[in-house]
């Protein structure tokens, strides 16, 4: 049956974390009939009417019309990552001490002179490596399509030209670095120079010299079998990809005769031995043991605990964003109450403000995205009366805007209280600002600034100063204005949470109470969702049709007669 040939020629990417000095590829090179004689083979079969025909591999057969010395057909090497195997043209120039010029020539001209007296492994098979003068001219074309119409890109062309070159370079002491993190400004050369992969590689070509027996050497008859190029990264490139249980790559060479060369490649480096590699595996973990020693002295081994008789709330949050405000440079000024029975550490600090910031269109609404962080770090004591419901701290905040005038004004007043259960809780609140009647207010507003304002900010919920029983808020005037978005990151630490027998009845009395509040805003949010499905079917009710109202009532009264 014929031979199927691998005609898949291009490039495959691997990842390997083993030393790429490991790898190592067997090259079999063979040659197969010529196509003159192939196709007169083809002609004999047709006549004799047989069907396949298979490619058969040429002997040395002395009978044969110039006939082949024994390894000019077949050929067979294993080659190291970056191993030289001279060629017969290389062989032959640096055998000659007068034609080594550089150090990396005399070199080569020690290697021949070692390989004269141990002999050569290779004829027809041989590399170049990544510190020969080599180029490959079809990796430089700048095609990368197969119309003949293309006109190559700037960015094809400057990739074509670009020396990816091996940097080892270490910093100096002393000495800073000179090139700009950060163009804030980029021209258009600039961001053309700059869109070009330069990570720096080793590249290794697996050659064949497939010219005619007796002229070997001669640069038109050297053809690329495999081109490998190796990263920092232990990023492998191969082109082609190796053989495995695919069928041969084929060589077709333009000579007299037109010969057909078949060849094949294999992986085969060394894979580790069963005792290298438990000794690797019990290396890696001592080196994971030291480690998480390490980790443990930096954090220490007492864990920080919160005082007896209390609850400790931390409240990693941020100020997100701010919605629909009438004018930009906005900031935001926030502090936090903290109720009957809470407390803080000394050095907290329980205000905070905002850097300025201007608003972008987004879904046709204003945004200013502030993304501004804070935390709070608050202590409940546990040692709380029976009928006291004790309440969750409050954070309050204005919304003002300072524009390039310098004029100052205050957009909008909110409060949002901090969450009571543990997790992560995005929040949006309303704002609302104080306004007055007329419009000579609004007049001084647009014009120079300024606006009413609370003297006291906690006048946004109940004061914490008011003692009555009512708080009358009659003929205070307010106007709508934006929202601002929250999010809140709470964790919550008691000794109380270790000890599972009293979990039930001493943190029960004291965080059912800590969510009495909710459980009242939780009972009106029932009533209002009750009042709105409601409202929601008086609505459907409403645009029935008559008739089958008047159904409906007839059958009411027939079962309330009944």
């Amino acid at each position: 049956m014929a031979e199927e040939w691998n005609q898949d020629t291009g490039e495959v990417v691997y990842r390997s974390r083993d030393p790429i000095k490991n790898l190592k590829i067997r090259v079999k090179l063979q040659r197969v009939s010529p196509v003159s004689a192939l196709v007169q083979r083809v002609q004999e079969e047709e006549e004799g009417g047989r069907g396949d025909i298979a490619l058969r591999t040429l002997g040395s057969n002395p009978g044969t019309k110039g006939g082949y010395r024994p390894g000019d057909d077949e050929e067979e090497v294993v080659i190291s990552w970056q191993e030289k195997l001279f060629s017969t043209f290389e062989y032959e120039l640096y055998q000659n001490e007068a034609a080594c010029c550089t150090p990396l020539d005399r070199q080569y001209h020690q290697d021949i002179l070692s390989l004269e007296r141990r002999g050569r492994k290779n004829i027809r098979v041989f590399t170049y490596t990544d510190y020969d003068r080599y180029t490959n001219l079809e990796e430089h074309c700048q095609s990368v399509t197969t119309s003949e119409q293309e006109t190559p890109t700037f960015l094809a062309e400057r990739m074509a030209n670009v020396r990816r070159r091996r940097q080892d370079k270490r910093p100096l002491d002393g000495v800073g670095i000179r090139n700009r993190l950060i163009t804030w400004k980029p021209s258009e050369e600039f961001i053309k120079n700059s869109h070009i992969i330069n990570t720096p590689v080793q590249t290794m070509y697996i050659m064949a010299d497939l010219g005619p027996v007796g002229k070997l050497g001669l640069k038109e008859n050297e053809h690329v079998l495999c081109t490998i190029r190796v990263d920092s990264n232990g990023v492998i490139t191969l082109k082609p990809d190796v053989t495995g249980t695919k069928g041969p790559y084929r060589l077709e060479v333009e000579s007299h005769k037109r010969e057909l060369w078949r060849y094949t490649l294999h992986h085969v480096s060394e894979s580790v031995q069963p005792e290298a590699q438990e000794r690797e595996q019990i290396l890696y973990k001592d080196l994971y043991s030291r480690h998480k020693e390490y980790l443990n002295n930096l954090v220490g081994s007492d864990f920080e605990m919160p005082p007896s008789g209390a609850l400790r709330v931390f409240i990693n949050g941020e100020i997100v964003s701010a919605h629909e405000y009438e004018y930009d440079n906005l900031y935001v000024h926030f502090f936090m109450e903290l109720p009957k029975h809470w407390s803080c550490p000394a050095f907290q600090e329980l205000s905070g403000v905002t850097q300025s910031c201007r608003s972008k269109t987004h879904k046709r609404e204003n945004v200013a995205y502030f993304c501004h962080p804070f935390s709070f770090e608050m202590f409940l004591s546990e040692e709380v009366e029976s009928e006291d419901i004790p309440q969750w701290p409050v954070l309050y905040f204005e919304v003002l805007s300072l524009d390039f005038w310098q004029r100052y004004r205050v957009e909008g007043y909110g409060s949002v209280v901090l969450p009571q259960t543990p997790g992560m809780h995005n929040i949006t609140a309303k704002t609302w600002r104080p306004v007055e009647q007329g419009t000579v207010s609004e007049l001084r507003r647009f014009f120079i600034g300024g606006s009413p304002e609370l003297e006291d900010l906690t006048y946004i919920r109940i004061p914490g100063t008011f003692q009555g029983e009512r708080l009358s808020r009659f003929g205070f005037r307010t106007e709508t204005t934006g929202r601002v978005s929250f999010r809140f990151h709470a964790m919550h630490q008691s000794r109380s949470f270790l000890d599972r027998s009293s979990l039930r009845k001493r943190m029960q009395s004291v965080l059912d109470r800590l969510g009495g509040s909710s459980q009242q805003s939780s009972i009106l949010n029932v009533l209002d969702a009750f009042q709105r499905a409601r409202r929601r079917m008086q609505q459907a009710r409403e645009s029935l049709p008559k008739d089958i109202l008047s159904a409906t009532k007839t059958l009411q009264l027939e079962q309330s007669t009944a």
